[in-house]
């Protein structure tokens, strides 16, 4: 092995002395002549900045992990087509027709009709991951949701992408993730009506017990698509803390009742934002948190700048 490296050294005075490898750059060197033997060396180890065994496991390269959230789990297998052993060497005739035989099989078994809606809805998952940035754990557990519908057949005679895109909804709810199902209507261009009725489908079948949103998740969101300041922001989050230990927001709409304090927060700061922007960015109507406001004014007192301490 050493000699077919020492085959690019071309420096007479070399004398083939102990190898040198240099981890940053992923290059061995003669250490006799200082010459680069080869270039851009592939490390398959794990990666070195690891503590304990947990993340010795996470960092290590051995591909993909495993997840439900592909079709097959990360584990899939592929035969190649070249009639080569791993030596290099052509294989036997008999060898040849057993490896044809596994090949067919092989595209068998992946053609089936599960398999075909496992890829395309998880295809569609991928893709609203990205345009509604959800974490990990939202897409597995989307994932995990849909798998149990395949099982008790809820995609017969529903298309697949609305099956799919309730279970993305049913696991923002799980998780507390803050989405809408008009969020998740729009990114997937599909009718609100048709995504509630499979979500409501969903969970009546699969019997998910799914608490209401906490409408404290959506302030944040909400504030940085207005381009509202932090102290509105902080107002508006005081309110609605105020309005769950009143006890007057439960059975409301949750993203009405955060419109409705963010809007009373921005009075309250002097920072200029109507009701018709509010409601537009959260989908709802003037009307919603102009009642709501009012709400909140006969729950919390007139004078709410005082009661709050800004």
């Amino acid at each position: 092995m050493h000699e077919e490296i020492f085959d690019n050294c071309k420096q007479k005075i070399c004398t083939k002395g102990p190898l040198i490898t240099d981890n940053s750059t992923g290059e061995i060197l003669c250490s006799s002549c200082g010459q680069v033997l080869i270039e851009k060396l592939i490390s398959l180890g794990p990666e070195h900045s690891s503590f304990d065994l947990e993340q010795f496991n996470d960092k290590s390269r051995t591909g993909i992990k495993s997840s439900i959230a592909i079709h097959d789990m990360g584990l899939a297998t592929s035969i190649g087509i070249a009639d080569k052993d791993a030596s290099g060497n052509y294989l036997s005739g008999s060898m040849k027709s057993t490896f044809n035989r596994l090949r067919l099989w092989d595209n068998r078994s992946k053609s089936r009709g599960n398999d075909r809606n496992l890829r395309y809805a998880f295809m569609l998952l991928s893709t609203m991951k990205s345009q509604l940035t959800l974490p990990d754990n939202v897409i597995e557990e989307a994932a995990y949701i849909y798998r149990k519908a395949i099982a008790r057949k809820l995609t017969q005679g529903r298309g697949i992408a609305s099956v799919i895109y309730a279970s993305i909804y049913a696991a923002c709810r799980k998780t507390n993730t803050p989405r809408t199902l008009k969020d998740i209507a729009v990114a997937g261009n599909l009718r609100k009506g048709d995504l509630a009725l499979a979500y409501r489908i969903i969970a009546k079948t699969l019997d998910l017990k799914l608490d209401p949103y906490d409408p404290v998740e959506f302030v944040t969101r909400i504030c940085s698509m207005i381009g509202a300041s932090e102290k509105t922001r902080r107002t508006a989050l005081k309110l609605v803390l105020k309005s769950e230990e009143k006890g007057f927001s439960t059975g409301k709409n949750p993203m009405a009742l955060v419109a409705a304090a963010i809007y009373l927060a921005s009075c309250i700061v002097g920072e200029k934002k109507t009701q018709t922007d509010i409601a537009r960015v959260c989908g709802i109507s003037n009307v919603s948190i102009r009642n709501l406001c009012g709400v909140y004014k006969t729950k919390l007192g007139l004078e709410l700048e005082e009661r709050l301490k800004i």
